[in-house]
């Protein structure tokens, strides 16, 4: 792990029962080499008192928008200006949602609003407070303005409850803060093409059938890959995300459209993810007119589509990495081995769909990266945009040795 030898972190600590393991956090951050600046909320002073982060940190703590400094620029810039990350762990709700819509009511959120630097959240609370939709809102608004995030863990809670609410573990924090200080840009000059999102398959001029796949992987693929110096094409059936700052994007709708596009793209691709879940049946038929309501049954007859992943694997250049990946509700591992063999891949990411917090829709993932040489290698529940870091970790020596 890179040093963190003179960078300037900021931490924020808001009014969590987890504000205690902000002591820990900044104490391992010090010894790490950072020079480390506590913002703490009023709410926050009334868990943890500012003199304990004073002495862990060997700097003042700022609490107060309006207290005297003996300098004429305001705290808040000063601090904003030589910071090389924000850090706010334990972050609530409530600074969640202040961040994601612009409100600037004290010295950490007003803070947050004047940096230039990465801003990494650690959320920490109830889990019914967690998974509320109004959260989850403001955590995919934040995330789309860039903001990292870390996960919370699942455990039991101080209100009691068991769930998804816990504050990362310290090294997890400090792992993703590494990888946003010391960023690498180690797919520089290099060609990523992600695929990402589901395919439509029409059955008449209203309806289509599809699956569930949000498009959340693959957007992450590409947004990481982007942030480490590759040129990168996406090719996205229809979701609802944003699109990459940055990439070239290709909008698909049928998986003949998809293979087509990426038929197109790949051969200038240096690396393929295919992180897409193109439909595997088509309608035999599509009916030109919309399909009226009958008496009986209606019997759909399906043919299957084209395998992507199995065609670039067989046109697969030498140097070229292809990623594939495998989502099943059984027999994981087996599954993803065979499918690795047969579409010539050189890794796998595999998933259990049915595994709460992994599959579609969802911001986290568990996944096991498989590679031809045998190797399995399990990844605990992280953010979709942190599995796509390790994912780029597995290929990047391929890429380099090119």
């Amino acid at each position: 792990m890179t040093s963190l030898d003179g960078k300037e972190i900021l931490l924020g600590v808001t009014g969590g029962i987890a504000a205690y393991k902000a002591m820990d956090l900044a104490s391992r951050l010090i010894k790490s080499g950072a020079s480390v600046n506590v913002i703490m909320t009023r709410n926050a002073t009334e868990l943890v008192t500012p003199l304990t982060f004073q002495t862990i940190s060997r700097n003042p703590v700022a609490v107060d928008m309006f207290a005297q400094v003996a300098d004429w620029q305001p705290r808040h810039i000063a601090l904003a200006d030589r910071a090389d990350i924000l850090v706010i762990a334990p972050a609530t709700a409530n600074i969640i949602a202040k961040l994601a819509h612009g409100i600037a009511d004290d010295m950490l959120s007003t803070t947050a609003l004047a940096v230039r630097c990465p801003i990494l959240i650690a959320p920490a609370m109830n889990c019914w407070m967690f998974s509320n939709p109004i959260s989850q809102k403001n955590v995919e608004t934040l995330r789309g303005y860039g903001f990292a995030f870390v996960e919370p863990e699942y455990g039991r809670l101080a209100c009691g409850y068991a769930g998804q609410g816990r504050l990362a573990d310290a090294e997890r924090i400090i792992q993703k803060i590494h990888s946003l200080v010391n960023k690498s840009k180690d797919f520089e000059g290099k060609t990523v093409l992600v695929t990402a999102g589901p395919t439509r398959e029409p059955l008449d001029p209203i309806r289509f059938i599809t699956n569930r796949s949000s498009g959340k992987m693959g957007y992450a693929a590409a947004e990481a890959a982007l942030d480490r110096g590759a040129d990168v094409i996406l090719i996205s059936g229809v979701t609802a995300l944003t699109a990459p700052s940055g990439a070239k994007m290709v909008d698909v709708e049928t998986t003949s459209q998809m293979r087509d596009e990426v038929l197109k793209y790949a051969s200038q691709a240096d690396v393929v993810i295919m992180a897409a879940a193109p439909l595997d049946y088509r309608p035999q038929t599509v009916s030109s007119q919309k399909i009226k309501k009958g008496q009986g049954q209606l019997t759909l007859a399906l043919e299957r589509t084209p395998d992507i992943l199995e065609e670039l694997g067989q046109r697969k250049r030498d140097g070229q990495v292809l990623v594939g990946f495998s989502m099943e509700t059984e027999n994981l591992l087996d599954n993803a081995r065979k499918k690795l063999q047969k579409k010539n891949a050189d890794l796998m990411v595999a998933n259990d769909v049915s595994q709460k917090g992994a599959g579609f829709a969802t911001d986290t993932n568990i996944v096991w990266l498989i590679d031809p040489s045998g190797t399995e290698t399990k990844l605990p529940i992280m953010s979709k945009r942190d599995v796509a870091d390790a994912i780029l970790d597995e290929v990047v020596e391929s890429v380099e040795a090119d």
